[in-house]
């Protein structure tokens, strides 16, 4: 049996944990044994993980004090752990060096997203590129991503694999008329006009101002905002009249309920929400950025308007409301792409074929 460690910053909302509960959810049971440990907190996803019967630990009660600095080293000693894996920038910057201090020697990086927090500031990137010279090897999860560790870390190429993010196609699929009028009513929705459905943590990188700006633009449609976050308040008290927000909710409730998936990002890794929407047969309006360039290249599944661009937003989102047809047609060839490019089984199968060659020695 191969023992893995999965290390998380948090399992707050985030496409890095909707991630991390696929490679869990479609493990190998009778090759891999996993344990998740997230640096701080406990966080929304905790009981999704621990129901796939794996051990959750949480590292630290807060940031601060950062008692995973002594709390991690004491579980890679105990765990004897084949292999580690990384997912975000804190058990990435932390917790990597840890774990090759305590010997652990397989150390794999899942870089989730081109972000700027990481680009626009030259400690961070050179404390990046330090701490991914001590990976075995590392998952980017867009060609956007990879060039950046390529081009300004200077990582060789061969170690890394692009991976884009993946969903369940059995679990996100188009809602029958009865799930439809079911979403709609749990989420208090009214159960017939257009609804436009946005989901993800409410922080800057998404750029909810544009969602609120045309929600005021297009006041006949509900524009729907399910997800938590630093920006709650002050978008709530920007909000047009016919914004709703849900809260947290599970993204297949939410999906269901929409007829538009909108996502108004700055910059993304490959956003598993758009995957998800893709999977669910809604259309998206997406920023051309990053994963969401590459995945709506040929303009087959959804369309896409330049970042920030509110008037190239309004004139994608207004062609969808007002063409159900092209909707529907939209719709099923998102549905398709997703179920040919981006399955959360075959994704997994290829992190853990990853696993076992570098633990026998391979790159």
């Amino acid at each position: 049996m191969i023992k893995v460690l999965h290390v998380i910053d948090s399992l707050d909302l985030g496409g890095a944990q909707t991630a991390l509960l696929n490679l869990v959810r479609f493990r190998d049971r009778g090759r891999f044994q996993l344990t998740v440990a997230l640096m701080h907190g406990r966080g929304v996803f905790a009981g999704a993980l621990e129901k796939e019967d794996i051990e959750v630990v949480s590292l630290s009660a807060s940031r601060w004090p950062p008692s995973y600095l002594h709390s991690l080293p004491r579980l890679l000693r105990r765990g004897h752990f084949d292999v580690a894996h990384f997912h975000l920038f804190g058990a990435n910057w932390i917790g990597k060096p840890l774990a090759a201090l305590c010997g652990v020697r397989v150390r794999v990086n899942h870089d989730q997203c081109n972000d700027r927090f990481r680009t626009n500031r030259v400690r961070h990137l050179v404390l990046d590129r330090a701490t991914n010279l001590l990976s075995s090897h590392i998952f980017a999860v867009s060609e956007s991503t990879r060039a950046t560790l390529v081009g300004l870390e200077k990582i060789a190429p061969a170690k890394i694999t692009l991976l884009p993010n993946a969903v369940d196609t059995d679990r996100f699929r188009a809602p029958t008329a009865a799930e439809r009028s079911a979403a709609r009513s749990e989420l208090g929705l009214p159960r017939d006009g257009t609804v436009v459905a946005g989901l993800g943590r409410l922080h800057p990188q998404k750029n909810w101002p544009l969602f609120l700006r045309l929600a005021a633009r297009f006041p006949d449609a509900v524009f729907v905002i399910a997800g938590t976050g630093p920006q709650e308040e002050r978008l709530r008290a920007q909000a047009p009249a016919n914004v709703h927000f849900a809260g947290f909710r599970d993204a297949r409730t939410v999906l269901a309920a929409a007829d538009v998936f909108l996502l108004t990002s700055d910059y993304e890794g490959t956003p598993m929400t758009l995957l998800e929407a893709m999977a669910c047969g809604v259309p998206p309006v997406v920023s051309a950025v990053d994963g969401c360039a590459e995945i709506l290249a040929d303009g087959a599944g959804g369309l896409t308007a330049p970042a920030g661009d509110d008037v190239a937003f309004a004139a994608q989102l207004g062609q969808l409301l007002g063409d159900p047809e092209r909707r529907a047609r939209l719709g099923a060839a998102a549905r398709e792409r997703v179920r040919q490019a981006y399955n959360a089984r075959v994704q997994t199968r290829v992190v853990e074929e990853t696993y076992v060659r570098l633990l026998s020695g391979g790159n």
